[in-house]
């Protein structure tokens, strides 16, 4: 009896799926990877080796590509954290040299929340990449403790310890500053924030909104500040500057708590913006968009 040959490859198909995906579920992936990395290389990196291992699957057994890609990045990303605390001095606490602040203006310096050098200080000297994953999936992205279970390779109640114990970290003192980790609404809030503005989604963005929202830019020296009022104004703005057309990847960085979110374009950092939520709603948006002031966060991030 002949063996029957395996069917071919649709190569076409397989491209089109892949692209669906790399649309569809590319800035969440990368924002998880981002926020367990501390670097946007690496976290790039790990998501382009999550979205090659896709293309060596089939797809249309997956039932959640989202899911699988998150647990891909998330193990890859765990891998990474391991393999570097393995090769750290024990006695080195030092703050990473990538997320030295440059000397400038201290009028400028206090553009950048001092919240986000020591919560990523935090998450990179502080916490272990065990704490770190689970504090980052649950208090960050709500997943579920037996889904991080899952993933990480301990029980559902080790993982609530895990959680525990990171967040201790981080309300704890550091370098004298105090910094407070957003309510699990807060976070909710900012995510879903960023998923509306990342789609393209306004009904889901309005859904977000206060109807007495407001919202204020500055853009230093050659824009000055532009401020708007009203859920229709803001939902406008945000999807103009922060929209799929706008060209830019929108990442969570860690803000106490408000919530914050880094845009990139071109490898730039073009605006950092702060969330205040009220009631479940957000009533205002500050976004940093002067060139000038943002080149602490480029330093930050590696850029």
């Amino acid at each position: 009896m002949e063996r029957s040959e395996p069917e071919p490859i649709d190569r076409r198909e397989l491209d089109t799926q892949i692209g669906r995906a790399w649309r569809d579920h590319r800035r969440h992936v990368l924002d998880v990877a981002f926020r367990m990395t501390g670097s946007l290389t690496e976290a790039e990196d790990v998501v382009q080796e999550a979205f090659t291992r896709l293309a060596k699957v089939d797809i249309d057994a997956i039932d959640d590509v989202r899911g699988w890609l998150a647990v891909v990045v998330t193990r890859l990303c765990l891998d990474l954290l391991r393999s570097a605390r393995r090769h750290l001095d024990a006695n080195d606490t030092r703050l990473d040299p990538r997320l030295a602040v440059p000397a400038q203006d201290p009028a400028d310096r206090a553009t950048l929340d001092d919240n986000v050098r020591v919560a990523l200080h935090i998450m990179l000297s502080r916490l272990s990449p065990s704490e770190r994953t689970v504090f980052i999936l649950h208090d960050v992205f709500q997943y579920r403790f037996d889904e991080i279970a899952s993933i990480v390779g301990r029980t559902p109640t080790a993982c609530r310890q895990l959680a525990s114990r990171a967040r201790r970290a981080v309300v704890a003192d550091v370098d004298g500053a105090r910094f407070e980790v957003q309510s699990a609404e807060e976070s909710r809030v900012t995510q879903r924030f960023l998923e509306a503005c990342s789609t393209g989604d306004l009904a889901a963005l309005l859904a977000l909104l206060d109807p007495n929202v407001d919202g204020s830019s500055d853009g230093g020296s050659r824009d000055g500040v532009i401020t708007v009022a009203g859920a229709p104004a803001v939902a406008d703005g945000a999807l103009r500057y922060l929209g799929p057309k706008s060209r830019t990847v929108l990442l969570s960085v860690p803000g106490g708590r408000r919530g914050q979110l880094v845009a990139i374009r071109d490898r730039r950092p073009v605006a950092l913006v702060s969330i205040e939520v009220r009631g479940g709603l957000i009533r205002h948006l500050d976004a940093i968009a002067d060139p000038d002031k943002l080149l602490p966060i480029a330093s930050i991030l590696g850029l």
